[in-house]
């Protein structure tokens, strides 16, 4: 019989047996659990790992392909633009200048080197050893847009700055970001890290309408770039970052926060060992000093006139509104700098002289004066006055065309010398009315004169014999539009061919009276007024010069003639204000009115080498009344009177230091003519009282009573005309219909003239 403990010996090894051999059957299996999931992790990690390479390589390869297509694009073209400057005669004097961005770009050279030092301490310190990009900064773009954020601006490097703003925008978006640096790291192979910072430089703006280190340096400290000091550069440095928050001038708590930044710049230039302790202990303490510079109102003032004069005649040859307000242009004008002071001067004084002086008092807003001046024998416009700030009336009185008045007859006698008469040549100086004509042609005051010279019509500025002039001339009214045309005079409002043509209907500027009477100095030869001499680019290459050609539209003789006839007016006529300056003087006065009002009064005349014309008018549109701003005791406001007075003031100037150059003999055209004894008849004509050319007049306070000798004889070697007891020397001219400076006679009515839309003065 088996032993019972043997027995349970061997059921309990039988159950340990069992035990361990579940035991290791679950082992087994656990080993096996164990196994697939670390084959599937492996698997799993291994498919990551190649789906990451694969991503990296795809990344890479996208990257490389964006890097190759990316090019560099075209400038944004406001960036690509540089100031031009508008110089007078002399290519240095400035007068203003045009801009799309006040930019001057100059070379790396030209920029002083602690400007070039305080701007890498202030926006990049690894600027000269970096790749164009900032890691971190990519980084944190990288995070932003991780949580949902937009990408900062800031943590560029000065590549990536000059990147975004020549040549892309400032959206914060992502493929932004993406060209940015793909062209960081191109440009920073394809150009030295001077040319990038040089063309940083020329480009950032500054505040204060400043692009660029030139302009910046000029509108925070008046000096060069290459003038910068340690300080300065140091808040050009600062003030870049944000000119609204540094520039001391933009608000009280900017300068608190600029000399933070500014610290913080000269703190950076001693880390890089760019200026010593000593310099950084020096100009830690305070900003430096930011002098009184005027704020840059382009067109403000006088200069605006002359400005766009400039822009309109550049515009007409050819210039485009680009290249003249950013092609860095540097224009030459005409303008003299000393003759353009004197006449603002003179005119800016007269008009309120003028006001003062008139009883009563008068406006002197209302009243306007202008004059314009031109070399004689070059079209050069010397001098323009036309008004005192541009930016608040941008008309130009110097441009305007106004009724020319009696400044307009010396075409009328152009005419006549071109058709058989002469100085001598004898015309119609009383009232009467042309044959077929419904209206009678006048002189002020109902003067009159009897039979007249030609000459001595033009001396006293007498109005019935230029109309009878006129009349007598084949298709006269056409022959004096283009006579006025030959002498440079362009055709405008009121230049209706009638018979009243010559007595300054025709509107005309100051400017093209001061051409049309140059020609007359420069012996018939007409030159075209003009204001650029010359136009260089940024390079200093001559793009434009005005070589202008004198052209002989009006015959020598009859210039000579004529100027011989304006002399007369000068020497013991209308115009005598003026005689007395030590120079051979031609020239006319002129007078023009509606019923009793003064609308225009001018006084036009020349030496050998300037001719200068001067107007007054009055009211917004220049057709107010002139009377009111009369001198007390003078009948009227005649062209003989103020402004006679302002050619006289500002010639005294224009002339200083210039010889007297002696005008030619006159030629006495068709002198001996059968008209020098004929004249127009007319059954209107009322028998003259006196039998001389002219009465014996009461004379005006405008200028002395004449001696018989000086009132009856014209200058050296004039024919001789009858005899006059004392003809008169009126102290103005007629205008448009030809004022004398007499006064009726007591009880005697003044009477103007009915024959043309504006009355006789």
């Amino acid at each position: 019989m088996a032993d019972p403990k043997s027995h349970r010996r061997a059921s309990g090894s039988s159950r340990r047996a069992s035990g361990s051999s579940r035991r290791a059957s679950g082992s087994k299996a656990t080993r096996k659990r164990k196994l697939t999931w670390k084959r599937v992790v492996g698997r799993i990690a291994m498919a990551t790992t190649i789906v990451a390479l694969v991503l990296a390589i795809v990344a890479v390869v996208g990257a490389l392909l964006f890097y190759q297509r990316t090019t560099l694009p075209d400038p944004n073209k406001d960036f690509n633009t540089n100031t031009t400057f508008v110089n007078y005669r002399d290519g240095r004097t400035r007068i203003g200048s045009f801009a799309v961005q006040n930019r001057t770009t100059i070379p790396y050279d030209q920029m002083s080197p602690h400007i070039k030092d305080a701007v890498v301490a202030a926006e990049n310190r690894t600027f000269w050893t970096d790749r164009g990009i900032s890691p971190s900064g990519i980084a944190r773009s990288v995070v932003q847009i991780v949580r949902g954020g937009e990408i900062q601006g800031g943590g560029s490097t000065i590549t990536q700055q000059y990147i975004k703003i020549y040549y892309l925008t400032s959206d914060r978006t992502m493929t932004r970001k993406f060209r940015e640096l793909a062209l960081a790291v191109k440009m920073g192979k394809e150009k030295s890290k001077e040319e990038i910072l040089r063309d940083y430089l020329n480009t950032i703006y500054f505040g204060r309408g400043a692009y660029g280190i030139q302009a910046a340096s000029r509108a925070y400290f008046n000096v060069d770039a290459k003038d910068l000091t340690v300080e300065q550069s140091a808040v050009l440095a600062s003030v870049l970052n944000n000119p609204s928050l540094f520039d001391p001038s933009e608000g009280p708590n900017n300068s608190k926060r600029l000399l933070d930044r500014y610290r913080y710049v000269l703190d950076g230039m001693q880390e890089m060992g760019k200026i010593s302790k000593a310099e950084h202990s020096k100009a830690y303490g305070q900003l430096p000093a930011f002098p009184e510079i005027p704020l840059n109102s382009r067109y403000g003032g006088t200069k605006g006139y002359l400005l766009t004069a400039v822009r309109d005649e550049l515009l007409n040859n050819g210039f485009t509104d680009a290249q003249i307000s950013g092609g860095g242009l540097n224009i030459t004008t005409t303008f003299d700098a000393t003759m353009q002071a004197e006449a603002v001067k003179v005119g800016q004084a007269y008009r309120a002289k003028v006001a003062a002086d008139a009883s009563p008092k008068q406006d002197p807003n209302n009243l306007h004066i202008a004059i314009a001046s031109v070399q004689v024998g070059t079209g050069e416009v010397l001098a323009m006055y036309g008004g005192d700030d541009y930016v608040k009336n941008s008309r130009n009185w110097a441009t305007t065309d106004r009724p020319a008045a009696s400044t307009f007859k010396p075409y009328a006698a152009v005419a006549g010398l071109r058709n058989g008469f002469s100085l001598r040549s004898r015309l119609n100086g009383n009232t009467f009315t042309p044959a077929g004509d419904n209206s009678t042609v006048r002189n002020e005051f109902n003067e009159q004169y009897g039979q007249v010279s030609l000459l001595k019509a033009t001396e006293d500025s007498i109005n019935t014999a230029f109309v009878d002039l006129t009349e007598q001339i084949p298709n006269g009214p056409v022959a004096v539009i283009k006579a006025a045309n030959d002498a440079g005079v362009a055709k405008g409002a009121g230049w209706d061919a009638n018979n009243r043509i010559s007595l300054g209907t025709a509107e005309v500027s100051p400017l093209e009276q001061a051409g049309g009477y140059a020609t007359f100095a420069n012996d018939g030869k007409q030159v075209a007024n003009h204001v650029v001499a010359k136009v260089t680019d940024i390079d200093g290459k001559t793009l434009y010069e005005n070589k202008p050609k004198a052209k002989q539209t009006i015959e020598p003789d009859i210039s000579r003639d004529i100027t011989y006839a304006l002399q007369s007016v000068v020497k013991q006529g209308t115009g005598g204000r003026v005689a007395d300056l030590g120079y051979d003087i031609a020239g006319k006065t002129g007078t023009s009115g509606v019923g009793d009002a003064i609308t225009s009064a001018w006084f036009v005349a020349y030496t050998k080498q300037i001719s200068t014309s001067v107007m007054f008018v009055a009211g917004d549109g220049g057709n107010g009344d002139l009377d009111p701003y009369k001198r007390p005791g003078d009948g009227t406001f005649f062209g003989g009177t103020y402004p006679a007075m302002v050619w006289a003031d500002y010639m005294k100037v224009a002339m200083k230091g210039q010889k007297n150059i002696p005008f030619a003999e006159p030629a006495w055209v068709n002198s001996g003519s059968s008209k020098d004894s004929t004249v127009n008849p007319s059954s209107d004509s009322p028998t003259p009282t006196p039998t001389s050319d002219s009465p014996t007049p009461t004379p005006t306070t405008e200028s002395p009573s004449p001696t018989p000798e000086q009132s009856s004889a014209p200058p050296s070697q004039a024919p001789s005309e009858p005899a006059s007891s004392a003809p008169p020397q009126p102290s103005d001219p007629t205008t448009s219909s030809g004022a004398t400076t007499t006064q009726s006679p007591p009880n005697q009515p003044t009477q103007q003239a009915t024959s043309s839309a504006t009355a006789s003065r």
